[in-house]
């Protein structure tokens, strides 16, 4: 019988986003497959890991150029973007934490193309007026994927409601904490 490999990993990500100290055993039962038959698919945890980076990459891309980063007002641009990250934001959060992908040189340049990315719709923003300009396009990319990773893991959490998950980012990123109504603060030095 053949395996699915992309059932596999979906059902990886699934329980390794609820629980991502689950073992091998727990990753094979969680597919419905054996654990030899897992591990042929993947040598080991870093193996499957790296899979799950590749896929990760793959739903990051998709939907950054669902988002149409260059058209229309930057912030619509944002609010698009996140909407089309929401349904993966939970592999992407397991991602997140996962130190081995994002040290020394085997950091895979895919990441970096997506930063690059979601950096220059950023640069448009504040090309355009539409964005700060006091704090820099690598920050805001930074600062969303934080939001994306934090209210991934506040919705599994029952803390946040899902419908609530793209107002909830897009408002924090782009209004920031401050009420508009707020008295501006000086700076103490």
């Amino acid at each position: 019988m053949a395996v699915d490999r992309d059932h596999v990993l979906r059902s990886a990500a699934a329980l390794l986003t609820r629980k991502s100290t689950a073992t091998m055993d727990e990753v094979a039962k969680a597919a419905g497959i054996s654990r030899a038959t897992l591990h042929r698919q993947f040598a080991g945890r870093d193996a499957l890991v790296r899979a799950l980076e590749a896929l990760g990459i793959a739903e990051c891309e998709a939907a950054l150029t669902a988002a149409r980063p260059d058209e229309g007002p930057a912030a619509d641009a944002v609010r698009r973007l996140v909407a089309g990250i929401e349904p993966h934001a939970p592999l992407l959060a397991f991602l997140y934490t996962e130190n081995q992908l994002f040290e020394g040189e085997e950091q895979n340049q895919g990441w970096a193309a997506i930063d690059e990315r979601v950096a220059a719709l950023f640069r448009r923003g504040q090309a355009s007026g539409e964005f700060r300009i006091d704090l820099t396009p690598a920050w805001l990319t930074e600062a969303l994927y934080g939001l994306l990773a934090s209210a991934a893991w506040a919705v599994a959490e029952g803390r946040v409601a899902p419908k609530d998950f793209t107002h909830m980012i897009v408002e924090l990123l782009l209004g920031g904490v401050r009420r508009p109504d707020a008295p501006a603060r000086r700076k103490e030095s």
